[in-house]
């Protein structure tokens, strides 16, 4: 869900029409109240998130509107996205309220499975949601630099690259790639079949996965780390069900 302040749930914003009708399908008062904000329900196009709306957030309150935008992804009720309108609002900047990253896999596009719009997270991805200084040094932008409160890892079922490091598979750059989901082959336990061909372990292995690249963001940055015991932050996993579209979040 998405949480608009008082002064907004009337009148047009320049530029961004949607803004003023937010839909949040099975919004939660609660939350609500605690932050001083109100939620407005409606059938308008959503609207990108503003630095106000962004702030008042707390991580854990960021990770409650990925789930309401997957509960609507599943249900096939999801959101008219004005894209334009949010083009126009973040032309001049912008206010994501989460840093995600995933894998490559074409069937697990995180801005869908979550109901997204234009501004509304970073996006990362590459094959087997692993991390790398690089996009070490991109998530901490995100969160430091540009504010986001939510490093979220993002994993899935039937994932080739997992199924790949499992099966010691060497391809060129990919080789050096796969070496580096090999510690969470290693650390999964699972007394069955323990290649690629056994769905049951690629996806023991993919939550694992998940759980490893989480713990390598903590132990090489800093930065995160500790916006993280501050509670400035929260650095979280999930897993994508391929065969449902449901995504779990693992803490």
């Amino acid at each position: 869900m998405k949480f608009i302040p008082n002064c907004c749930t009337s009148g047009t914003t320049p530029g961004n029409p949607g803004r003023r009708n937010w839909l949040k399908a099975g919004a939660s008062t609660g939350l609500a109240v605690a932050t001083g904000l109100t939620l407005t329900p409606g059938t308008a196009s959503a609207a990108s998130l503003t630095q106000t709306q962004r702030d008042a957030m707390t991580p854990d309150q960021v990770i409650e509107m990925l789930r309401e935008g997957n509960a609507r992804f599943r249900s096939g009720k999801m959101q008219s996205h004005d894209f334009l309108a949010q083009k126009r609002a973040t032309a001049t900047g912008q206010y994501p309220a989460a840093v995600i990253l995933s894998c490559i896999d074409s069937r697990a596009p995180a801005e869908i499975i979550f109901d997204t719009g234009i501004g509304d997270a970073f996006g990362a991805r590459i094959a087997g949601n692993i991390s790398t200084p690089d996009l070490i040094g991109s998530m901490e932008f995100a969160c430091a630099a540009a504010g986001a409160k939510l490093v979220l890892v993002l994993g899935h079922t039937a994932c080739g690259a997992i199924a790949g490091a499992i099966n010691g598979v060497k391809l060129g750059n990919l080789t050096g790639l796969l070496e580096q989901i090999t510690p969470a082959v290693q650390a999964t336990p699972y007394s069955g079949e323990r290649t690629g061909r056994n769905a049951e372990f690629v996806n023991a292995v993919a939550r694992q996965n998940v759980l490893h690249t989480m713990e390598i963001i903590r132990t090489n940055s800093p930065v995160l780390a500790g916006l993280e015991k501050e509670n400035r932050i929260k650095i979280s996993g999930a897993m994508y069900d391929l065969s449902n579209g449901e995504v779990t979040f693992l803490n």
